[in-house]
């Protein structure tokens, strides 16, 4: 697939400087373009890339002053690194509409449903009373439980398994090996110290524009749903429990876990390795720090924590600071317990 610079600026809404008739083929980073590809510049830190790279065109942000000579085509934007998403975006909606039928072997239930420019690739599984939208790419070895609905233009990748009864929205894409709809931990305790199983007997609603990660498991709920809002943003290796429900727009990176029945607001960021535990409230807006471990509800909407257990940011730096000089602390306390004594001796 070839695309003229001049139509590559024309879906970006950018101004071409230099020759708009050069073909694209490809996609490239700065520092390893070559001829046919095109790249972009956001970062100033590799800006001596550009006077050097082979790329045929490099997107720019309209600030952007060269200081020396450039041979690449420029595609100038008000933010080259929007555009160069967007860029990737229809590139690889390219890729996936070229996938299309149903690959053998694979098992599609006669009572599925199956919309239209579908892909369903070898040894995937499609049970009963499935409901599948226009232009879903399902990709090898995945499985589809009964009753499960999966809405247009979601793609799910080689290996991922959705139990029944899940649902998921439009434009999602699951990566390989995610798990939805699991068993919740749910055990009690017995006299005889034992547990007896709970069954979970509720599902997982994800809505529209999902991103869920590689080996990441959202837990179906004991009761009702465990429910994952539009535009949420889950990194891999992710645990989210039962019941659970993630508010708009927030974003989780990687090795995080929300225990059972905890509430993520909306536009929160959850950084890696962050726990909370179970029946939290977060409010909207909450910054999660790496690491934390947060084991109280958040109800100031805005505000960035960090720390196990988790307190805003500023008390928790102060608190670091004051563990810090422990050891010296202690080394003068020493010192003066012994200052005392001598002066007790001395007294008596």
């Amino acid at each position: 697939m070839e695309f003229s610079i001049q139509q590559i600026a024309a879906l970006l809404g950018g101004e071409v400087k230099g020759d708009g008739s050069v073909k694209i083929h490809t996609i490239a980073k700065i520092q390893e373009g070559h001829a046919g590809a095109i790249s972009f510049l956001s970062n100033p830190k590799y800006e001596n890339y550009i006077y050097t790279t082979a790329a045929s065109a490099v997107i720019v942000n309209k600030t952007f002053e060269p200081r020396q000579p450039i041979t690449a085509t420029l595609i100038v934007v008000e933010d080259a690194y929007t555009a160069f998403s967007i860029l990737l975006e229809e590139y690889a909606k390219i890729v996936k509409a070229a996938k299309v039928g149903i690959e053998q072997p694979s098992f599609v239930a006669t009572s599925a449903t199956l919309g239209s420019q579908v892909y369903v690739g070898a040894f995937a599984y499609i049970g009963n009373n499935a409901k599948i939208g226009n232009n879903v790419k399902i990709y090898p070895q995945c499985y589809v439980g009964d009753n499960v609905r999966i809405g247009d233009n979601t793609t799910l990748y080689a290996g991922v398994k959705i139990y029944a009864n899940s649902e998921i929205g439009r434009n999602c894409t699951l990566q390989a090996g995610a798990v939805i709809g699991s068993d919740g931990f749910g055990f009690a305790p017995q006299a005889d110290g034992t547990y007896k199983t709970i069954p979970q007997l509720g599902n997982v609603v994800v809505k529209d524009n999902v991103d869920i990660g590689a080996n990441t498991t959202i837990d179906c709920a004991t009761m009702g749903s465990t429910i994952i809002e539009d535009g949420v943003k889950i990194d891999n290796l992710i645990q989210v429990a039962h019941n659970v429900s993630i508010g708009k727009n927030t974003v989780m990176a990687a090795q995080s876990g929300i225990s059972g029945s905890s509430t993520l607001g909306e536009n929160c960021i959850v950084a890696g390795q962050v726990g909370i535990i179970g029946h939290l409230n977060i409010a909207n807006r909450t910054t999660i720090l790496a690491q934390s471990g947060v084991t109280k509800n958040i109800t100031k909407e805005g505000i960035t924590i960090l720390g196990s257990p988790a307190y805003e940011q500023a008390d928790s730096i102060r608190m670091y600071v004051a563990y810090r000089k422990l050891p010296d602390m202690m080394k003068r306390l020493d010192t003066l317990e012994k200052k005392v004594k001598t002066m007790d001796v001395q007294e008596s």
